[in-house]
Formats: C-alpha cells, sequence, structure tokens
C-alpha cells in the first residue's frame, strides 16, 4: 500500500501544475496592474521650501506718480468744466520702469487725447470713471509694448480724481 500512495496519478498532477500556473499568473498581473497604475498617478510633492521659494518669486510693487497731474478742459452746455486727475503706475521692475520714463511724453500726449475726448457726463458716474481708468491703462501698456518690448506696469493708479 505505501507503493500505491507514492505512485501518484499523473492526470492529478496536470490539473495541480495547470492550477498553479493559473494562480501566479493572476497574481503576476494583479501587480502589474497595481504597479503601473502607482506608476502613472503619483506626482511627486514639491518640496517644502521649493514651494516657498516658487510663492515669493513675485517682485515688491514700486510705484511711479506721473507728475504733474493731468488737466483738461470740457465745453458742457457753454459751461467750462474741468477735470484733474493724477496718475501713477504700478510696476514691479525698476530698470523697465526707466525705460518706460524715456517716453513719457507719448504716453503723456495719449493719455491727454483720451482724457479730452470723453463726455464730461460720464466721468461723473463711478463706472465711468473706471472705463477711464481702464482705457488710460490700455493706452500706457500699447507704448510700452511698442517701445519697450514687453509689458512694464500691472495697473494705473488713479491717485486724485477731480470733476469741476
Amino acid at each position: 500500500m505505501a507503493k500505491s500512495d507514492e505512485v501518484k496519478d499523473p492526470a492529478a498532477k496536470g490539473k495541480l501544475k495547470l492550477i498553479l500556473l493559473v494562480v501566479l499568473g493572476a497574481l503576476l498581473a494583479i501587480g502589474i496592474s497595481v504597479g503601473a497604475t502607482w506608476f502613472f498617478l503619483h506626482k511627486p510633492q514639491p518640496k517644502p521650501d521649493e514651494a516657498a521659494q516658487a510663492a515669493n518669486t513675485k517682485f515688491p510693487s514700486i510705484f511711479e506718480p506721473m507728475a504733474p497731474a493731468f488737466v483738461v478742459n470740457f465745453n458742457q452746455n457753454g459751461k467750462q468744466r474741468y477735470m484733474q486727475v493724477s496718475i501713477t503706475l504700478l510696476g514691479r521692475n525698476q530698470a523697465d520702469l526707466d525705460a518706460l520714463k524715456v517716453h513719457m511724453p507719448v504716453i503723456r500726449n495719449n493719455l491727454v487725447m483720451l482724457f479730452s475726448a470723453q463726455p464730461f457726463d460720464s466721468l461723473t458716474q463711478p463706472l465711468g470713471q473706471d472705463l477711464l481708468r481702464q482705457k488710460a491703462f490700455a493706452s500706457v501698456q500699447e507704448v510700452a509694448q511698442k517701445e519697450v518690448g514687453k509689458v512694464v506696469i500691472e495697473q494705473l493708479l488713479f491717485t486724485n480724481f477731480v470733476l469741476q
């Protein structure tokens, strides 16, 4: 009897090998799937000092007032009206602002023409004043882009706005 236990059925041996191969293949497929998913979806987190450095790349604000203030006259219904506007430019690079100062006569001319072309009634409303500020900003940006070759100012601020 001992000899009959030692001799196993060859068909049973083949089934056992087949089951082991199927189980190993399934485990290998699952392992490859998990590994590939982790590889493609894993994004390394930036180091804290790199994140802080990237956040601090913005340079400090530099304010450049345009002196003297702009004074524009209007003729409304036979009455003489005046507008006085003080403008300050906000930039981040002093060298770029200095390069823009060379072209200040062109900028001032464009702004005077822009201001004098506005209807006086629209300037009495906050929306009209903000629209004028946006147009003035676009005018300065246009000169900066044309003459300096890049964006120089971030904002144009009305620091004084008087209508009379």
